[in-house]
């Protein structure tokens, strides 16, 4: 086998992986409404999501703490990430009858990054970005006017919340960029985990109750969720990040809404309008030329 012939064999091989992590993604959203429809509280389901990330990774800790200019990101991204993207995802989850519309506006964590990226970080931001930006918003407008949205606009606000802290964890990422990702994700988690476990008994209550009635169903979800989605997606990304530039993986991130648009058909039987469809292919276009521009 000749070395160009190795580098294409490699770059299919990766190319599968990406596809891989971009379903595991897009299955984040289908899975989490069998999951909550089974009985787990949806803040609830987001705890156990976190603890199942910290158990995973607590093996591969040296447990030595980061200089003290860490804290303050990692404890904002911890917030962003692990608490407040668990709780807007499921809560928007439970609100809404159908997926779709969610997993099209998850996609606008891409252009918020960019705007706060260029608030915080001082990135700038060029005229063809700023086009993307808008149209990818008004796409999500579209979507907004479909009047099968009408009775979801409460999920629809929160998965644009979530897009939201999801974005700013991105930008508290810039700053932990010497820390081992291990840590920083099992960090996330323990902290996650104790503030959600906190919100959820005190919001949903009957805790033990709950999670002595979870059902054989119900923990495939949230272990779904916590194994492969947060650790072997994010963990895969990460990985691929050695081989490849940022530029040429992100763009992928686009695909995952298809991902998770199908696996709702096939499991809800969700056939989406005209409407969101067509919003839906104006926001992952400009999201994914938004990313193709350095």
């Amino acid at each position: 086998m000749t070395h160009l012939q190795w580098v294409k064999l490699l770059t299919k091989k990766h190319t599968l992986l990406i596809l891989f992590v971009m379903f595991l993604l897009g299955s984040a959203y289908p899975t989490a409404k069998l999951g909550i429809n089974a009985s787990v509280p949806p803040i609830l389901f987001g705890a156990i999501r976190m603890l199942i990330v910290f158990i995973c990774l607590v093996p591969f800790l040296n447990f030595k703490l980061p200089n003290k200019k860490y804290l303050l990101p990692l404890l904002g991204f911890s917030f962003s990430m692990g608490v407040s993207v668990n709780l807007f995802l499921y809560l928007s989850v439970e609100a809404s009858s159908i997926i779709s519309p969610l997993v099209i506006g998850a996609q606008l964590s891409i252009p918020i990054a960019i705007i706060l990226s260029s608030i915080f970080i001082g990135e700038s931001i060029g005229n063809r970005k700023w086009i993307l930006i808008i149209t990818s918003f008004l796409g999500i407008v579209l979507i907004g006017f479909d009047p099968k949205i009408a009775d979801e606009i409460l999920g629809f606000l929160l998965i644009c919340g979530m897009a939201f802290f999801y974005a700013s964890a991105q930008v508290f990422s810039r700053y932990l960029k010497e820390l081992d990702v291990k840590f920083t994700s099992a960090f996330m988690g323990l902290v996650a985990f104790i503030i959600l476990l906190i919100i959820s008994i005190y919001f949903e209550g009957s805790t033990i109750f709950h999670l002595k009635n979870l059902n054989l169903e119900a923990w495939l979800m949230v272990l779904h969720a916590g194994v492969l989605c947060s650790l072997m997606g994010h963990m895969s990304m990460f990985y691929l990040y050695k081989y490849y530039p940022v530029a040429q993986v992100l763009p992928f991130y686009a695909l995952f809404p298809i991902f998770g648009m199908l696996l709702s058909f096939f499991i809800f039987g969700e056939i989406p309008t005209l409407i969101m469809v067509f919003g839906g292919i104006i926001v992952i276009t400009s999201v994914f030329l938004l990313q193709k521009i350095r």
